[in-house]
């Protein structure tokens, strides 16, 4: 049976107001949590993004649930510092931490000032920098020069098991890369037929029994209109192909260009309803996919009410 998370959105809520959603959503049957990590919100009206690293030591603290991150190392980051940043929170709280790598957005990587890189070109990269974070979480010194750049690096405090390495992923082509090098994959809903392509080209591409995450864009409310309208007000910005999230670099932008979304629009990107019955029956299909681990972001403000009524009402029916 596939274990159920909740994914925190440190785009749309101030970190403190996060923390106390993990513990709720702990305290209700969720079995472990994700988030994200940008350096600015997708859209104006979502209006926060606290630094993910630092909240993910006190969210691991505050509660017993395995928690991951989507990161993106080469350009924001050297790929030296984040798994030293990930070595140290998985040596205090073993076996509880993962991290999940990708090639990144400009919104949140364009900030330094580089050239943003085609798709390619940041492929390339981010196998570099995984390549590098092994090494250093394997103890050995380092010395690299290629499309990044590492001098003679240590790490003096690492975990006795490394953190696992996940792939992210919405394409099957990207998905298919990783395959041969990720130690899994996380990827997003979108139509059953595109997602099968993408869990298909990962296990051809040399993924087959490593597990498979998925990230679940739903909204939950009281009634639909107000679960069409919440997910249209915060996240129709998000409601776009891979290539276009990649590629805008502010917020306003995000805006300007999902202006003319309607509501119904963003039903393609997002699972609206109201009814939990409905929205069990999605997740049900999904865990007959094969996913190990599928993590729920209520993409409206309503968490208490989304974390309540599903962990009463959702999760004890799929046995989470």
């Amino acid at each position: 049976m596939a274990i159920i998370g909740y994914h925190a959105s440190h785009e749309q809520f101030s970190p403190s107001e996060l923390l106390s959603y993990v513990k709720a959503a702990e305290d209700a049957g969720f079995q472990a949590a994700m988030c994200s990590d940008h350096f600015y919100p997708w859209s104006e009206r979502q209006g926060q993004s606290g630094y993910a690293w630092s909240w993910l030591g006190a969210a691991l603290q505050a509660t017993t649930l395995t928690f991951g991150v989507v990161n993106a190392p080469g350009q924001r980051y050297h790929p030296a510092i984040i798994a030293q940043a990930a070595a140290t929170l998985a040596e205090m709280y073993p076996n509880r931490f993962w991290v999940a790598v990708g090639s990144g957005e400009a919104l949140s990587e364009r900030i330094t000032g580089e050239r943003w890189p085609p798709k390619a070109k940041r492929n390339e990269r981010l196998e570099e920098c995984a390549e590098v974070m092994r090494a250093l979480w394997a103890g050995e010194e380092v010395t690299h020069y290629g499309l990044i750049v590492v001098e003679q690096a240590r790490l003096y405090t690492r975990p006795a098991t490394p953190p696992m390495l996940i792939g992210a992923a919405i394409t099957a082509e990207t998905a298919g890369w990783l395959g041969g090098w990720a130690d899994g994959l996380i990827t997003v809903n979108q139509r059953r037929e595109k997602l099968e392509r993408v869990i298909k080209s990962f296990r051809d591409g040399g993924g087959q029994g490593k597990p498979v995450y998925l990230q679940v864009h739903l909204s939950y409310d009281q009634d639909r209109e107000s679960a069409l309208q919440g997910a249209h007000e915060q996240w129709r910005s998000n409601a776009f192909t891979s290539d276009v999230l990649a590629n805008l670099h502010l917020p306003r932008l995000f805006d300007e260009a999902s202006q003319a979304l309607r509501p119904e629009d963003i039903t393609e990107h997002v699972r609206v309803s109201a009814d939990l019955g409905q929205q069990r029956a999605w997740l049900e299909e999904d865990v007959a996919m094969g996913f190990d681990r599928i993590y729920l972001h209520n993409a409206n403000r309503q968490q208490m009410r989304f974390i309540e009524d599903f962990g009463a009402r959702v999760l004890p029916e799929l046995g989470a």
